[in-house]
Parts: C-alpha cells; sequence; structure tokens
C-alpha cells in the first residue's frame, strides 16, 4: 500500500484538493485521507511555522508509513517575475535558520524557496532574495524536507503565491501563536481599524483563493497525471 502525506500549514491551503475526503482533528492538527485501490493519499495541516509542520506529519504517519511527502500551501514571492494566485513546483528548500539545502524530487520543479522563521514582510524578502537567490518564501517546507531526508523517501514542494514582492501587507507575525495558530479574531479587528490595508488584504484573499485552486490542479497533475487513479476510483474532483 502506497502511502503519500500532503502537508500544509492552513486549511484553506488545501480546502479545494481535500473537498469531499473523509475529515477528523486530531491532537491540534486537521487530516483528510482519500483511499484508493493501491493506496491512500493524506493530508494534514497544524499551523504556521517548522514545529506545527513536524507535528502535521506525525500525525499523518501515525496510520502507517509515508512513502512520499508533499510540502504545499501558500508563499510569498521574492521577485516581481512570478504571478500571484498561481502555483509553483519547487526545486530546492533552502533552511534560512541554518542554511541546510535540500532538493526535491520533482523533475519539474522550475524555482527555489526559502523557509523563514517568520512571515517575511518587504524588506525581508528583498534580504532573502539577495541571499539565497530564491523565488519563493514560506515558513514550512525545510521541515518536511528534512524528515523526508531522514527517511530517505521522495520529497516534494507544490506552494502557491498569495502575495507578490512589493505587497504592503500588515505584519502577520503579532498574530501567529506559539504553536503556529493565527488569531483570526485579533487580525480582523486590526484590520478593520485600519482601512488602509484594506484593498491590498482583499487582493491577497483573491489571490489566496486563486492559488488554493492551483495548488490542487498541480498537485493532481503531480499524483495522478492522467487521472486513471481518480477515474477509477471516484475521485471528488476539486471544484472552480
Amino acid at each position: 500500500m502506497t502511502r503519500i502525506a500532503i502537508i500544509a500549514a492552513l486549511a484553506g491551503e488545501m480546502k479545494p484538493l481535500v473537498r469531499g475526503w473523509g475529515h477528523e482533528r486530531r491532537n491540534g492538527v486537521d487530516v483528510w485521507r482519500w483511499g484508493f485501490d493501491q493506496g491512500e493519499w493524506v493530508a494534514a495541516c497544524a499551523g504556521a511555522g517548522q514545529a506545527a509542520a513536524t507535528r502535521a506529519f506525525a500525525e499523518a504517519e501515525k496510520a502507517g508509513p509515508i512513502n512520499q511527502v508533499i510540502s504545499t500551501g501558500w508563499a510569498g514571492a521574492l521577485n516581481d517575475q512570478l504571478q500571484t494566485g498561481r502555483a509553483y513546483r519547487v526545486s530546492a528548500v533552502v533552511d534560512a535558520r541554518t542554511g541546510e539545502r535540500f532538493a526535491t524530487s520533482d523533475e519539474g520543479g522550475d524555482c527555489l524557496l526559502v523557509t523563514s522563521p517568520k512571515v517575511a514582510d518587504g524588506p525581508e524578502k528583498q534580504r532573502l532574495a539577495a541571499a539565497y537567490s530564491g523565488a519563493l518564501v514560506d515558513m514550512e517546507a525545510a521541515a518536511i524536507a528534512r524528515l523526508a531526508h531522514m527517511r530517505e523517501i521522495p520529497f516534494y514542494c507544490v506552494k502557491g503565491i498569495s502575495d507578490g514582492y512589493n505587497d504592503q501587507l500588515p505584519d502577520f507575525n503579532r498574530f501567529i501563536e506559539s504553536d503556529g495558530q493565527f488569531q483570526l479574531s485579533r487580525f480582523v479587528l486590526f484590520s478593520f481599524l485600519r482601512p488602509w490595508y484594506w484593498p491590498a488584504l482583499i487582493q491577497m484573499g483573491e489571490n489566496s483563493r486563486k492559488a488554493a485552486q492551483s495548488i490542487a490542479e498541480s498537485l493532481l497533475e503531480l499524483l495522478d497525471e492522467r487521472g486513471q487513479i481518480r477515474e477509477r476510483n471516484g475521485y471528488p474532483n476539486p471544484k472552480h
């Protein structure tokens, strides 16, 4: 039996992909599962950051060994050449904290992603782009890459761009708790009182919606390029 794990930070990042899958919440981790004739796809998310990604991976492993893992979700652009709302397949991941570099198993990967310990604002995006020649930034992928390397299993990374290189957005870091959970109610109140952020946040919301759909399409192409597994097993296709 082949088990493939798909790890993200937030449920919204995988919503189009896991629509119709079985869902449960265990130990603070959202887990979705879809079984087919020769295996299972299991998706999990536990919040932002490498520690949360590690917890999500551990929960996905509880039902059995993982044969392949994919890190996915939203990311920021580190240059103005990348298109917001679109998913990109990653060729390598760099951990900005340690300098470790992990290649993916994806021959179709076309960009470098940098994993940062915090949400990158404009100046930090510029620094990361200059230091690593990266194209994307996230907070989780390096943890999943490291776990895959330790287990000697294939690692893939597909990220959708929620915010562009020059976008002027609030500091999201102040709303992320130590366990990686986002304090939505506090952020909504903060944003409500600062209308100058509204246009950028509305645009980010639209980018995120499009990116989640593009992520789902890219993941399904990666997992089942010809659609044979889905057709044979009645897969609940993502809705546009």
